[in-house]
């Protein structure tokens, strides 16, 4: 199944629904609306179906997710009313595909980075590396869905995107180990690290990990696609196209360390929620940086990954002004040797 979020405008404002995408059929069915139907004809009330539904089927996925079997039970049941709660595919305003209580970000593909450490760091990659499976953790306040507009941050000058899987947690789990972890995994989406690299360039040497350089803004989608749907991960193929024009194919080989080890690594002395997504790491050339070529004010990057779909975020023609940023101190250490 491929579940996602929309945004329906309602007389108390902006409502996310979600839905089920049938894109080889032109259109999403809204999942509650759906349920509610069902009820009805079982001679539900149509105020409780509709609360129950909502309930069952909220506009949260990863409240749904947390649902365990009775929230896909509840989904496919839906999908027996779907001719009376289908809405065209190009009608619906996508929100991100899942509302994940955490993001978090990892580097697992050999290809990427060795392409980063070779063209940016002008170094071999850190032993770290490959001692165990590095993440780093975003904000969830910026996430955008398929086609919402990505606002071009004025402090940076080399905007780049990130092509990467998003592998979305089914269910809780703490000190996992690899071979328990996929019995955790609820489906994949794609997951666009959007990275301002001028910036991160500063960030990185501080040792907090990225700040600005990050978080300003995450794409995910256009929708969450269930496991039962995937038959394998490794092979996926990839590409990415901005305005139109292909700048990479790629495809998910060459792991440091598989996604069953990342999952257990994050798991350890810690928790996966349901919901929770974490990025596998860019896909070899699936970046920018790798190629040369950064996004500009009025750009649309397109990032496509076989079994998944296509992610399109249009970048906003004006940049947007931060209203203060900080002015470097005089730094203190001149001439200091350890």
């Amino acid at each position: 199944m491929k579940l996602g979020r929309i945004a329906v405008a309602t007389p108390d404002g902006e409502q996310i629904r979600l839905v089920a995408a049938r894109p080889e059929e032109g259109r999403v069915v809204d999942l509650a609306r759906a349920y509610a139907l069902t009820l009805q004809r079982k001679a539900a009330d149509p105020d409780r179906a509709r609360a129950i539904a909502l309930t069952m089927l909220p506009g949260s996925l990863s409240a749904g997710i947390g649902g365990g079997d009775a929230f896909l039970d509840a989904a496919h049941a839906a999908l027996a009313a779907a001719d009376d709660a289908s809405i065209s595919i190009d009608e619906v305003s996508w929100r991100a595909a899942v509302d994940s209580p955490v993001i978090r970000d990892g580097l697992t593909f050999e290809q990427h980075i060795q392409n980063f450490h070779r063209i940016v760091a002008k170094a071999q990659p850190s032993r770290s590396i490959y001692q165990r499976p590095g993440y780093f953790k975003g904000t969830t306040a910026r996430s955008l869905g398929h086609d919402e507009v990505l606002s071009y941050p004025d402090f940076t000058e080399a905007l780049d995107w990130e092509l990467e899987i998003g592998y979305v947690v089914g269910k809780s789990g703490t000190d996992l180990t690899p071979e328990q972890a996929p019995d955790h995994l609820f489906g994949i989406t794609i997951f666009n690290d959007f990275s301002a690299r001028d910036v991160q360039g500063v960030e990185m040497p501080i040792g907090m990990g990225p700040q600005k350089s990050k978080d300003f803004a995450y794409g995910i989608g256009p929708w969450v696609v269930t496991m039962d749907e995937i038959e394998s991960i490794e092979g996926l193929k990839g590409q990415v196209r901005v305005n139109g024009e292909v700048l990479s194919d790629t495809k998910v080989e060459d792991f440091v360390y598989t996604p069953a080890e990342l999952l257990a690594y994050v798991s350890i002395s810690d928790r996966l929620q349901p919901g929770d997504i974490i990025g596998s790491g860019t896909m070899g050339f699936g970046a920018g940086v790798e190629i040369g070529r950064f996004l500009q004010p009025g750009d649309v990057i397109e990032l496509e990954l076989e079994g998944v779909g296509t992610l399109r975020t249009p970048i906003s023609t004006e940049r947007q002004k931060a209203p203060w940023w900080p002015e470097p101190r005089t730094y203190p250490h001149e001439g200091w040797q350890a």
